[in-house]
């Protein structure tokens, strides 16, 4: 008679802090961190939204924490590393995943402050995130990975994605850097680089659902992506399994990038 010993979950005791968590792909993240074993910070500008995703995570069982953030000031990012830190006493992982699209037009139909808007929290947000959370690795002596959410957009285009393509593209810039700065310290950095997925945001961008069919039609997959697919990505490259892997920017879209960049 032989007796099964069950897998213990990946991140059992660590921690880790989802921005965006409390819709769509960071949301998907969020769970799926909980159920791997992982205390959860949620972070994000609406505090409904995060709460109604950390009571989730604690009725299943799961430890979380709602922290309201706005990840394009520098002292919100200060205040969510230290509620952190006071409530669960480390930092383990982070999944960087608020963003916006911003006014999703051509060049000549944006302003200066909708460019603005965008680096603010795509780009600057997460280069806030990543510094903040390296220095409480850092004081740690542990290491950590983070996760970035970029997008196929950082390399291929959409008409009126000048401003969106732009603070994508530098995600995967940065973070080569950054792997090559932090790797020798046990701190790992990758950004997931979703294709088409069926987000609230993805769904505000177009004006109904019938938009997301060429997409579909020239996916492999023939589908557009769901929340969890990117999700699950982000937390297994958290985990031991990708230990191995930094300073990649990770295509999550059913194939379709794969006749070419358009």
């Amino acid at each position: 008679m032989t007796t099964e010993t069950a897998t213990p979950p990946r991140l059992q005791d660590r921690v880790a802090i989802v921005t965006g968590g409390g819709t769509g792909i960071g949301r998907a993240a969020a769970l799926a961190y909980a159920r791997e074993g992982a205390a959860v910070v949620l972070a994000g500008r609406r505090r409904a939204e995060i709460e109604a995703v950390a009571a989730e995570i604690t009725a299943q069982g799961g430890a979380a924490l709602a922290v309201p953030t706005d990840v394009a000031r520098e002292d919100d990012i200060r205040r969510l590393i230290g509620a952190t830190i006071d409530r669960f006493g480390r930092l383990d992982a982070a999944f960087n995943n608020a963003g916006i699209l911003g006014n999703f037009a051509p060049i000549m139909e944006q302003s200066s402050a909708d460019f603005d808007a965008v680096i603010a929290t795509n780009l600057r947000g997460v280069w806030l995130s990543v510094k903040y959370q390296i220095e409480a690795f850092l004081a740690q002596g542990t290491g950590g990975s983070i996760v970035n959410t970029s997008s196929w957009l950082a390399q291929g285009a959409l008409a009126g994605s000048s401003s969106y393509s732009a603070s994508k593209g530098a995600l995967d810039a940065m973070i080569r850097a950054v792997a090559l700065e932090y790797g020798p310290k046990g701190i790992r950095i990758n950004n997931i680089a979703p294709g088409i997925i069926d987000t609230p945001m993805a769904r505000g961008g177009w004006s109904d659902a019938s938009a997301f069919i060429p997409f579909v039609e020239h996916t492999p997959a023939r589908r557009a992506g769901l929340p969890e697919d990117a999700g699950d990505v982000a937390v297994w490259l958290s985990t031991d399994e990708a230990r191995f892997v930094t300073g990649q920017s990770l295509l999550v879209d059913g194939g379709y990038t794969i006749a070419g960049l358009r």
